[in-house]
């Protein structure tokens, strides 16, 4: 998504761009609620704000749209500044798989899950921890995050995972729907996901997810003023 907008706003601005976006998320993962800044010179964007949205439109593809643009607040930054990212992954246990409208979002399950057993593991693993177990490790980041919410709901045939933390490592939310699936499923305890944490290093036995289930639903701000102090506490590192 970052490419395809990068190269949009290139071919309509006549300006070459650098996005920053709030969580860059997995190959076939969804976001609704995405947030990115670029920065313009001022005439610039005076003379495309206007009809830039439209504009947009006619070159983007059509999974990919956007919604508003305006003017940041200074010390605003898409990633740094941001208090919490919150996400979402939809699955159905249905034997007919997930309805037509929604196949592009909700996963089919094979197997019928125990969402009591997945609530009890998920409350397990809240708080600030290292989660290098449910991370692909990048060079030089941290895996220390503070999770602020995991909750299993059933809805019917519809199973829904709310995930949310003050950022999420690469593959990370996909991980622990993994691991509480394999506790849905009865292969593993409700106490197995937590016990993962005192791990240093990626667990080869914890399956991760499909990308199709995950949408990232919304990024939280603190207010403009405390954008900038926002930002120096989230660029710095982690320890645990």
């Amino acid at each position: 998504m970052q490419g395809e907008l990068e190269l949009a706003l290139t071919t309509v601005l006549r300006h070459d761009v650098d996005l920053t976006v709030a969580g860059r998320t997995d190959a076939g993962v969804h976001a609704t609620g995405q947030v990115a800044h670029l920065d313009l010179p001022t005439a610039l964007w005076h003379q495309h704000e206007p009809k830039l949205l439209r504009r947009l439109r006619g070159v983007l593809p059509g999974d990919v749209s956007v919604t508003g643009a305006r003017v940041a607040a200074d010390g605003f930054d898409a990633r740094f500044a941001a208090l919490a990212r919150h996400y979402a992954y939809r699955l159905t246990d249905a034997p007919s798989g997930p309805p037509p409208l929604r196949r592009a979002d909700t996963v089919g399950w094979p197997r019928t899950v125990d969402v009591p057993a997945m609530r009890v593991a998920a409350a397990l693993l809240l708080g600030q921890h290292d989660f290098a177990a449910f991370c692909r490790r990048r060079e030089g980041a941290t895996t220390i995050r503070v999770l602020q919410e995991l909750d299993v709901q059933r809805d019917d045939d519809l199973v829904t995972v709310s995930a949310s933390a003050d950022a999420f490592c690469h593959s990370m939310v996909r991980s622990l729907v993994g691991a509480l699936l394999a506790v849905g499923e009865r292969r593993r305890p409700p106490g197995w996901p937590a016990g993962l944490l005192a791990r240093t290093s990626r667990a080869d036995d914890v399956p991760v997810a499909p990308a199709g289930g995950l949408t990232l639903l919304a990024v939280d701000y603190p207010p403009d003023d405390q954008l900038a102090a926002r930002t120096l506490v989230t660029r710095a590192r982690r320890d645990a």
